[in-house]
């Protein structure tokens, strides 16, 4: 999946494309506000950057920020977009499943958003949690989203895609045709027995390969290195309490934000 996606993510079009985003998502802008006392005081590693969404907002408040991304082209547009300010911030390329460019316990805020690390296989998933764990200090927070497998089962149900305009409904099936198309080794089943899948999904007109994995075993994923975790829908302020509510089932996208553990 790795040469699929860093192809895509060199290309003209999708740099591009995230080079003209400005707003932070829901989540992302409650954290900003939590942590604002804080974030003169803290050392920010910004992965998968992209085009410098989150840096314009970040960036100002922080004491120390580096934004990275394993695409060169977005690096280009970042340091393009912020060329201003290249003197308080940097940004280089650099992959998440190597941070050996940075030292044991450097940062104090670790920010991967847009789903960056849902473009790693499962094993690079695994490997990514340790390489932040070792260049986050001692509660370092860490605040990343990732795409829900609960809710693209649920999603696709033909039913789902009915709705009272015609060409909305039309546009809908088209896509859950699609899914099924660019994922024939996926069926009914083996999504329901999956704790995590890589689908081809409509992203960049079905150009990436994406990970989905449900919250549960994401917890598990990360139960030895991070605790004090807390789930956000992506579209909300408000945190998840009830792993049965109805949301775990309808936001394609779940934000997780943890601690680097103190015992470690």
């Amino acid at each position: 999946m790795g040469d699929r996606n860093e192809t895509t993510y060199n290309a003209v079009d999708i740099v591009n494309y995230y080079a003209q985003l400005n707003r932070l998502q829901p989540a992302e802008a409650s954290l900003l506000e939590r942590l604002r006392d804080r974030l003169p005081n803290m050392k920010m590693l910004d992965m998968g950057v992209g085009g410098g969404r989150t840096a314009q907002h970040f960036a100002p408040l922080v004491n120390q920020y580096v934004g990275i991304d394993y695409s060169p082209e977005m690096v280009v547009a970042c340091q393009e977009r912020f060329k201003k300010l290249d003197h308080l911030i940097s940004f280089e390329v650099a992959d998440a499943r190597d941070l050996s460019r940075f030292d044991n316990d450097s940062f104090d805020f670790i920010l991967f958003s847009f789903n960056g690390i849902d473009y790693a296989s499962h094993q690079d998933r695994l490997k990514i949690f340790q390489e932040i764990k070792r260049v986050g200090k001692q509660g370092c927070y860490f605040f990343f989203s990732s795409h829900n497998l609960q809710a693209l089962e649920s999603g696709l149900i033909w039913q789902k895609q009915i709705s009272p305009n015609p060409l909305k409904t039309y546009e809908n099936l088209v896509m859950l045709g699609l899914f099924w198309l660019f994922n024939r080794l996926i069926n009914r089943e083996s999504l329901a027995m999956a704790d995590y899948l890589i689908v081809r999904d409509e992203s960049h007109n079905f150009r990436l390969d994406t990970y989905y994995i449900r919250a549960e075993q994401q917890l598990r994923q990360l139960a030895k290195d991070f605790s004090q975790v807390e789930i956000y829908p992506w579209q909300s302020t408000e945190k998840i309490t009830d792993m049965d509510a109805s949301v775990m089932s309808q936001d394609l996208w779940l934000y997780y934000l943890c601690r680097i553990n103190l015992a470690n």
